[in-house]
C-alpha cells in the first residue's frame, strides 16, 4: 500500500509542478505561487470540514488517528513548520534558477530533498533490506538524472526558465548553483520530515495547516516584491488562463500532500520518501507529451533507473 500511495503522490506532485511551470511561463512566478498555495489550502480545508460533518462521519471517521483528526498542538506545530520549509525551499529553488545554471540547481535540490529525510529514517532505526538499499540508491541516481533540464521544445522559440544568461560562466556560478540547490533541497527535505511528523495523528488538518502556513509566506513574499498578479512574464506571452492553471496546480499539489502523508502512515518512511521523490519524472513526461519538449538521454536513463529502483524497493 505504501508503494501505491507514494507513487500516487509522485504522479500528483509531478503534475502540479508541470502545471505550475506552465502558469509561470504566462505570469510572474511569485504571482503563481501566491495562487497555487492558497488554492491547495482551500481545497484541503473544505474536504476536512466535510469530513467532520455528521452525515459523512461513517465515511471519513473522526476518531484519533483518522484522516480527519486534528492531531493536537504538536501536530499543528509540525504542520506549520512544513509549510514554511516548503515555501522557503521554493524561494531558494526559483532564486537559484535566476542566478545559476539549472543543470546544477535542479539535480542538487532533488538529491538533497530525498537524501535528507532518508538519512533521518535510517538513523532512526528503520530496517532496510539489501534489495531495498540498492533500490533506494538507484532511485536517488534516477532523481538526479531525471531532474536534468530538458532539451527544449521540438519546434518554436525557446521559452524555458533559466535561459537568462545564467548558464555556465565559470566555477563561481556553479558554486552558487550548488548553494541554491542544497538550500532548496534542505527546505524540501525538511518539508517531507515535518509533514510526516504532523501526519502521525491525522492527515487532512495537518495538510491544511501546512498549506495555510505556506500561503502566508508566499503571499508575504509576493507583496514584498510588489508583484502585480498575472502580469505577463515575457513579451509575446499571454497571461490568459494562467490563473486557472495555477488554481489547478494548487489543488493537485494538495492532493499529493494527502497521498504522501497517507504513504508515510502505511509503511516505512524512507520508502515513501524515495518513491515520492521520483516526481520529476512525471513532470518530464508531461513536458514531452504536452509541450513536445525533447528528452535528453540522461532523462530517459533516469526514468528507466526509476522503474528498476521501484521494483527493487517493493521486493
Amino acid at each position: 500500500m505504501v508503494t501505491i500511495l507514494a507513487l500516487a503522490a509522485a504522479v500528483l506532485y509531478g503534475t502540479a509542478d508541470f502545471l505550475g511551470g506552465v502558469a509561470s511561463r504566462r505570469a510572474s512566478v511569485f504571482a503563481v505561487l501566491a495562487t497555487t498555495v492558497p488554492a491547495g489550502a482551500v481545497v484541503v480545508i473544505v474536504v476536512a470540514l466535510l469530513g467532520q460533518a455528521p452525515w459523512l462521519g461513517g465515511v471519513f471517521g473522526a476518531e484519533p488517528g483518522s484522516p480527519t483528526a486534528f492531531g493536537g498542538w504538536a501536530a499543528f506545530g509540525w504542520a506549520a513548520a512544513s509549510g514554511v520549509c516548503g515555501a522557503a525551499g521554493l524561494i531558494a529553488f526559483y532564486a537559484g534558477f535566476a542566478a545559476a545554471p539549472i543543470s546544477t540547481v535542479a539535480p542538487v535540490a532533488a538529491l538533497v530533498s530525498a537524501a535528507l529525510p532518508v538519512g533521518v529514517a535510517v538513523a532512526g532505526g528503520e530496517h532496510v533490506t539489501a534489495p531495498m538499499a540498492v533500490g533506494g540508491l538507484i532511485c536517488l541516481a534516477a532523481i538526479v538524472l531525471v531532474s536534468m533540464p530538458a532539451a527544449g521544445p521540438v519546434t518554436g522559440p525557446q521559452d524555458k526558465i533559466g535561459t537568462n544568461g545564467a548558464g555556465s560562466r565559470g566555477p563561481a556560478r556553479r558554486l552558487h548553483g550548488l548553494a541554491y540547490g542544497a538550500t532548496a533541497g534542505a527546505g524540501f527535505g525538511l518539508f517531507f520530515l515535518c509533514l510526516k511528523n504532523a501526519g502521525q495523528s491525522g492527515v487532512l488538518w495537518p495538510v491544511a495547516v501546512s498549506r495555510t502556513a505556506g500561503t502566508v509566506v508566499a503571499v508575504a513574499i509576493a507583496l514584498t516584491a510588489g508583484v502585480r498578479p498575472w502580469r505577463r512574464a515575457r513579451p509575446g506571452l499571454r497571461g490568459h488562463g494562467a490563473g486557472a492553471i495555477a488554481l489547478a496546480s494548487g489543488a493537485v499539489d494538495a492532493a499529493a500532500n494527502v497521498c504522501y502523508v497517507l504513504a508515510t502512515r502505511a509503511g516505512l518512511f524512507g520508502l515513501a520518501v524515495v518513491i515520492t521523490a521520483l516526481y520529476p519524472g512525471m513532470t518530464v513526461l508531461l513536458a514531452r507529451w504536452v509541450l513536445g519538449e525533447r528528452m535528453r538521454w540522461l532523462q530517459r536513463a533516469g526514468l528507466l533507473l526509476a522503474a528498476a529502483g521501484v521494483v527493487l524497493l517493493t521486493t
